[in-house]
């Protein structure tokens, strides 16, 4: 019977498209690191501000305050062409979280559901020593309430003379052979299992 709940919770699993989330993402260069969390549990919303926190570390541990990097966050929509402008352009500003303090910090406010990728380009102020570093985190966020007005970053719309492309979900019909396929596979599975 357990055989049967497992292969079930598989099956149900793939259908939906239901993925463990990953928390808290690391991204690294030859000295400096740095660990995004999005507040709230790592899961953004369309529409809704999303405090996003960056633990930056030098190589070692020892923690790089904003005070101590001339930082700047930048927003892409996914897909993206090099040389395009950023969708948005957070305003860092120190912020405490965890266990560190004075860390780069900022809210965002997604436009709407889909993937993102967030890049931190980072360099040294007189009081610090690293290398110039910039990391690239890809985010996916999730469908949410309707946009609210942004205070505290700045939004620029990059699509002004493109006319608007009109995008279609996945069609019915391939969601139904998808199922049928699977419980196609999960009949077949099973039948195996009972003859053994």
């Amino acid at each position: 019977m357990s055989n049967y709940l497992l292969l079930l919770f598989i099956f149900v699993n793939f259908i939906s498209g239901i993925y463990p989330a990953s928390a808290h993402k690391v991204k690294t260069t030859a000295d400096v690191g740095a660990t995004l969390h999005m507040e709230p549990n790592d899961t953004p919303r369309a529409g809704e501000a999303t405090r996003a926190w960056f633990a930056l570390t030098r190589k070692g541990g020892k923690v790089i305050p904003l005070t101590q990097c001339d930082c700047q966050l930048l927003v892409y929509a996914e897909p993206h062409a090099s040389g395009e402008p950023p969708l948005l352009e957070p305003r860092l500003k120190s912020v405490s979280a965890e266990r560190y303090k004075g860390i780069p910090g900022a809210e965002i406010t997604f436009p709407r559901a889909g993937s993102y990728q967030l890049l931190l380009l980072g360099k040294p102020t007189v009081r610090s020593k690293f290398k110039p570093f910039q990391l690239k985190y890809r985010v996916t966020v999730a469908v949410g309430a309707a946009q609210t007005k942004p205070d505290t970053q700045v939004v620029k719309n990059v699509n002004q003379n493109i006319t608007e492309k009109t995008e279609q979900g996945i069609p019915i019909w391939a969601i139904a052979a998808l199922g049928f396929f699977g419980m196609g596979v999960l009949l077949f599975v099973v039948q195996r299992v009972n003859k053994d």
